[in-house]
């Protein structure tokens, strides 16, 4: 399984950028090519509309560490992963570090594509956090 991974440096502290990515609320607001909407339902439990398709989605975020794990599939016990991770960058911010996997049944160039919107993504993401 290929793997690849993203670092967007930020002008802004690591708590405020953890802050932000870590809560599912926020995912609208930077990953607008990702998720076109964001639904809650009464029990805490989310789905998202991606331009695939509408599918389950969870964060799970550790504050002391830095790490944000993203969940999403079709059913839940049918998730896939993309591990995140928000670190201190001593003197200049923080490092908002992301790996994509290429997961059986996406090919080459659509792995190639979702890596791409991952980076059309950053520009979001230093928006919402350098103020």
């Amino acid at each position: 399984m290929n793997s690849t991974t993203h670092t967007l440096s930020l002008a802004a502290p690591r708590e405020r950028v953890f802050n932000f990515l870590s809560k599912i609320e926020n995912l609208p607001n930077w990953a607008t090519l990702f998720c076109k909407e964001l639904k809650t339902f009464d029990d805490g439990r989310h789905k998202i509309t991606t331009p695939q398709g509408e599918i389950f989605f969870r964060i799970e975020a550790d504050p002391e560490t830095g790490v944000i794990d993203m969940y999403g599939g079709p059913q839940e016990d049918q998730m896939f992963y993309w591990p995140a991770r928000v670190v201190e960058d001593p003197g200049k911010g923080s490092l908002f570090i992301f790996t994509a996997f290429q997961y059986p049944g996406v090919g080459d160039e659509e792995f190639a594509m979702q890596c791409a919107g991952l980076k059309q993504e950053f520009p979001n993401v230093k928006a919402h956090t350098e103020q």
